[in-house]
């Protein structure tokens, strides 16, 4: 009976042993502030890392509602789902795409671009559903009016809060996991631009009273990164296999043109008409006061433009030239083929050639093999055709075999 070899050991605290351990870390972490709701004495403390803080209760037709606003607590609950989120990202990780990676066999590049978007498919779908929920449940598409009208939105619906705090502590979880999954030092710039953008943006619509439009700007570019996503695992499995890559392109493009679309009318035409409001830092509409004038809302409005504009012509460029590749390719492709064919009619030629060449050869010698025999030779010439079958004349069988 062969004994279970022991998974190397490393010291304790040791820069290795925090890499390969600390999901279990962080589930330690989360499991002390679940068992602290147990006591009286620290209830009130773990309320703050798991439940949005700053409700108030605003009065509306029906009674009253129990909405949420901003404010420094915050950071403590976001700091708690980031440990979540790192627990998560683990579960993904050894359970989905470790035991996908070892029956596929890819190369170390290869291998990182496939758990980075195995991660990023299992986040966008759920971002996209929730996202969506959200977004259908307050009525922001059935009425557009509702993203610029009585802003700033500075009270916020448990379900639209908690759901901001989720998207910030999932980013800001990619940071320490760069070092967790040792990404490569080439691939760590680019990530880190993805995630300050992401960040940027989701911090700037929270922050901004913008968390309407945020939503939908969010369902769109998440729906948008989902194919994309998904079409390089499935690339990475079958690398024949583009399709989803030109559903990821059409999708990609419609989605932009709203996204320029949405940002236009609400920065552009929508929020002009709410544009006087009097400053009340204690409701929370410090940024929201400084935001919402012309001339910072036409100077984000020119960035954002700016910014998508270059977006639509990488996309563009890399879509010429992957074009370009492949017409390349299919014309060599071609060309091979033809040079093949003109050789195999080549060899065909003479080898017809040669057969008549033989056939020549045959008639001469049955010639000079009947000259033989009128003379009286039969024993000398027979053998010089021997175990062939010649016709001189059709259906006459002159010599057998």
């Amino acid at each position: 009976m062969a004994f279970r070899r022991r998974a190397k050991s490393h010291p304790l605290f040791s820069q290795e042993f925090l890499i390969h351990n600390h999901a279990d870390i962080g589930f330690c972490l989360v499991l002390s502030v679940l068992i602290a709701l147990m006591f009286e004495v620290t209830a009130k403390t773990a309320f703050l890392f798991i439940l949005p803080q700053y409700n108030v209760s605003v009065p509306t037709a029906d009674g009253e509602l129990v909405q949420y606003h901003y404010g420094l607590k915050d950071l403590v609950t976001i700091l708690f789902y980031i440990f979540i989120a790192i627990i998560l990202h683990a579960v993904v990780q050894e359970y989905a795409l470790d035991k996908i990676n070892r029956r596929l066999h890819l190369s170390k590049v290869k291998h990182s671009k496939f758990n980075e978007s195995g991660q990023l498919v299992a986040f966008h779908l759920t971002s996209v559903i929730w996202c969506l929920y959200v977004v259908v449940t307050e009525g922001y598409i059935s009425n557009p009016r509702s993203l610029w009208e009585n802003y700033p939105h500075v009270y916020l619906p448990y379900q639209v809060k908690f759901f901001y705090l989720c998207q910030l502590a999932y980013w800001l979880h990619a940071l320490p996991e760069l070092y967790f999954q040792k990404v490569r030092k080439e691939e760590v710039p680019r990530q880190l631009r993805c995630i300050a953008l992401y960040l940027l943006h989701i911090a700037g619509a929270y922050l901004l009273n913008l968390t309407r439009l945020g939503l939908i700007l969010l369902l769109l570019q998440y729906l948008a990164e989902f194919f994309f996503h998904m079409a390089r695992l499935v690339y990475f499995t079958d690398e024949n296999n583009e399709k989803l890559f030109n559903v990821w392109a059409v999708v990609f493009v419609v989605t932009r043109l709203f996204t320029l679309t949405l940002y236009i009318l609400v920065i552009g035409f929508g929020l002009p008409r709410v544009e006087s409001q009097a400053l009340d830092p204690e409701r929370g509409n410090f940024f929201s006061f400084l935001f919402n004038n012309i001339l910072f809302r036409m100077s984000v409005l020119l960035l954002v433009c700016l910014f998508q504009a270059s977006v639509m012509w990488r996309f563009i460029h890399f879509q010429l030239r992957r074009w370009r590749e492949y017409w390349n390719e299919q014309s060599s492709r071609k060309r091979a083929a033809a040079a093949a064919g003109t050789k195999q009619q080549t060899k065909l030629l003479k080898r017809d050639s040669g057969e008549c060449c033989k056939g020549g050869t045959v008639e001469a010698s049955v010639l000079w093999f009947s000259v033989l025999m009128l003379l009286g030779f039969p024993c000398v010439c027979g053998p010089v055709l021997r175990g062939k079958r010649v016709w001189l004349v059709p259906g006459t069988n002159f010599l057998s075999p």
